[in-house]
């Protein structure tokens, strides 16, 4: 016997056969009803005092029959389309008469359904019907149309069929008009939390569309919700999920993103409130690092980090493990699939660990390596998209042009420059940081991080034309000292060109530095002689010093 959903108790098995005949109906798959089906929903709706649901498919078969309203109707989840309807209509009745409820609107909004009908039923007979459809994107009215309320029979010959395609139409209408502005792309919509820092939640909701931007998205919308205490379920609230995912709609949106990490019982609640694709922070750089990992090395701390974050968030998401590639093998006897999941990550977080502690002990050969060249090492630090690689490019005048993303480096560059009055030197590249950086990153590349420790002078390249640019330097020196990295820095106070004169100025007063352009090549010379000077005090000696005996004066 077919399942029946909602309220079923209390019901007799004879009730809950003629309950489920109903799966054995069909209506055409233009016309919302027939009179014969509508005669026989309400009276098996009064005979049993209880409101009853229907499921309608495209075709006009009966999937799924529920007693209650229609909330408490199941609908099949779908592969998420913002073009189209979801192809489902939902009928059910209403036995104390009156329209469309607010629970019956959120239901067509939530699910996108083609249409959702409310059928009055009074002394067993159906008696008015309320109908309400999506408005078109865009438009004046709120998220749906309510239809004029008529006698049932009146809405048996309704174009149904001619109605859903208009509204897709528009749907579609609507999408190729934004790309025409936007460009092709996952539209998303950024949330960004002030829980009482001021400019700051602004700064962070910037750099959140920055590393959407990177991430391939197209910003939609940006919101700044004041929050000070954060909601358990929906973090900012129930009602602002609610206007969220309007504007997801009316924007042509897949996509939510939070400018803060959730928790897996958070991330749940909102994908379920909203049908939209729920992302964090954490989770959009972890893709970031992902899309941009191109060294084996890098693909392996990538995927260790990815695996460690979806570790805890396991629970009821199982599915997810499909993005990870493969399905997870034979299931033994008694066990769970979540338990096989949760193992088979396990196993493989291990598999990374070693291959980790392999790269590492290559790495440190490497260095041993360099070491017995004599060669000072020159690391280039600083916040992602600071213009490391663009100024280590202008140091060794040769290796990759920079690019305007975030975490465009991820692999350790090294390349050979000149230094006058010392002669050759390594310049090395390291990935770039970021506040709030994902503790399962900084664990995944600690290896290459700790490198740093072994740097001989480290070039702080801090960007003087971003706003924050202070909050950003105390971020790259907590993350060294948290990495217990003490080396000779020098500051460089990067994209000169891009700069006001009062923010280089205002940045010179609090931090000091050397203003440089890497693209124009100011300030390069004297950048140079700093950490040749560092170096130097180090101890550092060319051999031309020991053939001349010249000794410069500014030697400690």
């Amino acid at each position: 016997m077919e399942q029946i959903f909602g309220r079923t108790n209390g019901l007799k098995p004879s009730e809950k056969k003629r309950l489920a005949n109903l799966y054995r109906r069909r209506v055409p798959a233009d016309r919302l009803l027939t009179a014969e089906l509508a005669g026989t929903l309400a009276g098996l709706s009064g005979e049993l005092e209880k409101p009853i649901s229907l499921l309608f498919d495209r075709s006009g078969h009966v999937i799924r029959v529920a007693v209650g309203d229609a909330k408490e109707v199941p609908i099949p989840e779908r592969a998420y389309v913002e073009t189209r309807l979801s192809g489902y209509r939902l009928v059910h009745t209403h036995l104390g008469g009156g329209g469309l409820s607010r629970p019956d609107l959120s239901t067509l909004f939530l699910h996108r359904l083609d249409v959702i009908a409310a059928l009055e039923v009074e002394g067993g007979q159906p008696r008015v019907l309320h109908l309400a459809q999506l408005s078109p994107p865009k438009a004046e009215q709120e998220d749906w149309q309510i239809l004029p309320s008529r006698p049932y029979h009146e809405y048996l010959e309704w174009d149904l069929g001619g109605a859903v395609s208009a509204l897709e139409e528009e749907l579609s209408r609507q999408a190729r008009v934004l790309d025409l502005q936007d460009g092709s792309g996952e539209r998303a919509i950024l949330v960004g939390v002030d829980r009482g820092e001021g400019t700051q939640a602004e700064v962070d909701l910037a750099e959140l569309a920055e590393l959407a931007r990177t991430a391939g998205a197209i910003v939609a919308h940006k919101e700044l919700v004041y929050r000070p205490v954060l909601d358990a379920r929906y973090v900012v609230g129930r009602g602002k999920i609610e206007d969220l995912q309007s504007k997801a709609y009316h924007e042509n949106a897949a996509t939510l993103i939070f400018g803060l990490e959730l928790s897996p019982a958070q991330a749940r609640e909102l994908e379920a409130a909203t049908s939209l694709k729920v992302l964090d922070r954490t989770q959009l750089i972890l893709d970031i690092f992902a899309q941009h990992a191109r060294t084996p090395e890098a693909k392996v701390q990538v995927e260790l980090a990815q695996l460690k974050y979806l570790l805890p968030r396991l629970v009821g998401h199982g599915k997810d493990l499909s993005r990870l590639g493969g399905g997870i093998g034979t299931r033994g006897p008694g066990e769970t699939k979540l338990e096989v999941d949760r193992r088979r990550l396990q196993d493989r977080i291990a598999e990374l660990t070693r291959k980790l502690r392999e790269i590492s002990g290559r790495r440190q050969e490497t260095r041993r390596q360099r070491e017995r060249a004599g060669l000072p090492v020159v690391s280039v630090v600083g916040y992602t998209n600071a213009g490391k690689t663009t100024l280590m490019q202008a140091l060794a005048k040769k290796g990759e042009p920079g690019e305007n993303k975030l975490f465009a480096t991820l692999r350790p560059l090294t390349r050979r420059g000149f230094l006058p009055n010392l002669g050759e030197v390594l310049y090395t590249d390291t990935v770039g940081f970021i506040r709030h950086m994902p503790d399962e990153l900084v664990e995944a590349f600690r290896s290459t991080l700790e490198e740093l420790r072994d740097a001989d002078v480290l070039v702080h390249v801090l960007d003087a034309s971003q706003e924050g640019a202070l909050e950003r330097y105390a971020v790259v020196e907590q993350i060294l000292a948290e990495l217990e990295v003490e080396v000779p820095r020098v500051l460089v106070l990067s994209k000169a060109d891009r700069a006001g004169g009062y923010d280089l100025e205002f940045l010179r007063e609090r931090l000091g530095g050397l203003v440089v352009s890497a693209l124009s090549g100011a300030g390069l010379p004297e950048l140079k002689q700093a950490i040749a000077e560092k170096l130097i005090a180090k101890g550092m000696r060319p051999a031309v010093w020991a053939q001349t005996g010249y000794v410069p004066d500014f030697i400690p």
